[in-house]
């Protein structure tokens, strides 16, 4: 390995991690620093939380280190904490492991410690995330040739890709989600595997699947991704509702996804906007959304065609802006400016007209407040002041001009 790299390693990594392997070392065990951060340092990326692999088994770690949390001990795994203050670094520390059958499609049913390292690298999903760096040496351990995938921006499965995503079906979706993130290409025998795995990915949680599905939505460009979703199956067993329409709209959907921000619920507004709302919120509940996510998705949704008919005049999207809400007016504009149209620019341009000029979109920014109706008509707190206000407020989405205080009582009045 060229110096250089060595050098970017070497300076990458914590100082809390080379504390904390330093003294794994000096206690005369192996200690190196494993996955996603040694890839991403090589990449010349940020790289995310740095995990320690070591031959010190989980009571050995516990002993050795003043503040420790037994985060998974029958997994091998120990949370160490060193530093304070600012400083303080909470750093994942696994024994070497080496896992027996999976029969759940997500864990295995018991773990081997005391393994050696290339054991341990070996269980794990794809060759570029199965390369250690040891801080204290200065040493690479790459026995799967991860330098090579890196260089030739390669996805391939450690050893059997079959056997790697049938035992945890979630890989399935990490593959798919790293090529998305890194813009990687996945090895053609990989993505072969993976129909045969789906009954696994069956088995895994909602949650983790849409953790998968968010990572890769928010990835620079994730339409090529989502193409080896559908091609392999996953769409259609896991998000059936993104497949509505035909081969057109689909390929009208990935480049829109591509062109909008890189936010996960404004692609997915995209990705489900042939569906429709209702399809779009059974998803996300299925998928244990948050609720207010859900609620921004299912809005977004709504109007993400909006204008795809041909010209739309100011009152109809006064009407549109006003049922999403003026909190997701910001969005709308970046989704349907991404939607690639000309009836999407327009769109665009006439809503950001709209919200600039600050045309009123609900009851709340209204020249009269329920009190005043109350007031002027003397009537009782009752459902006819909402009526009422809704009166109002139509007259005001149809001409804006009308949203004075005197103009609105007179419309009232004649309700």
């Amino acid at each position: 390995m060229a110096d250089a790299e060595l050098e970017r390693l070497a300076a990458a990594v914590p100082p809390g991690v080379r504390e904390v392997c330093e003294a794994l070392v000096r206690a005369g065990h192996e200690a190196v620093t494993v996955g996603g951060a040694v890839r991403d340092a090589m990449l010349g990326r940020d790289p995310g939380d740095w995990d320690v692999a070591t031959s010190a088994h989980p009571e050995e770690v516990v002993q050795l280190f003043g503040h420790t949390i037994p985060t998974g001990l029958q997994h091998g795994t120990v949370t160490v904490v060193v530093g304070r203050g600012k400083a303080r670094e909470a750093i994942e520390v696994t024994t070497y492991r080496g896992e027996g059958a999976y029969h759940d499609g997500r864990r295995p049913e018991s773990v081997v410690f005391g393994v050696p390292l290339v054991e341990d690298l070996a269980r794990r999903d794809l060759v570029v995330n199965a390369i250690a760096y040891d801080p204290v040496a200065g040493t690479l351990h790459d026995p799967f040739d991860g330098r090579g995938d890196i260089a030739a921006r390669r996805l391939r499965a450690v050893g059997d890709a079959a056997a790697r995503f049938t035992e945890d079906g979630l890989r399935v979706m990490r593959a798919i989600r790293f090529a998305a993130t890194l813009g990687f290409a996945l090895d053609p025998a990989t993505e072969a595997a993976i129909p045969a795995a789906l009954r696994s990915l069956a088995k895994v949680s909602r949650e983790r699947v849409k953790v998968e599905l968010d990572k890769l939505l928010g990835a620079p460009k994730p339409g090529e991704a989502l193409e080896i979703a559908r091609r392999t199956g996953v769409l259609a067993q896991e998000l059936p509702e993104a497949l509505a329409g035909d081969e057109a709209a689909w390929r009208q959907r990935v480049a829109w996804i591509d062109a909008a921000p890189a936010d996960a619920i404004l692609r997915a507004a995209a990705l489900f906007a042939g569906a429709g709302g209702a399809a779009a919120e059974a998803t996300w509940r299925r998928l244990k959304g948050a609720n207010d996510e859900r609620d921004r998705l299912v809005r977004l949704v709504k109007a993400a065609e909006t204008g795809r008919e041909g010209r739309m005049e100011a009152p109809a999207l006064r009407r549109v802006l006003a049922a999403a809400g003026r909190a997701r007016g910001a969005d709308l504009v970046a989704l349907w400016r991404a939607r690639g149209d000309v009836g999407g620019a327009a769109v665009a341009a006439m809503a950001t007209a709209i919200l600039e000029r600050g045309d009123a979109l609900a009851a709340g920014e209204l020249a009269i407040t329920g009190g005043d109706l109350m007031q002027e008509l003397g009537i009782p707190p009752s459902r006819e002041v909402g009526r009422l206000l809704e009166v109002a407020l139509a007259a005001v989405l149809d001409d804006p001009a009308r949203n004075t205080r005197e103009q609105l009582l007179a419309i009232v009045r004649g309700a």
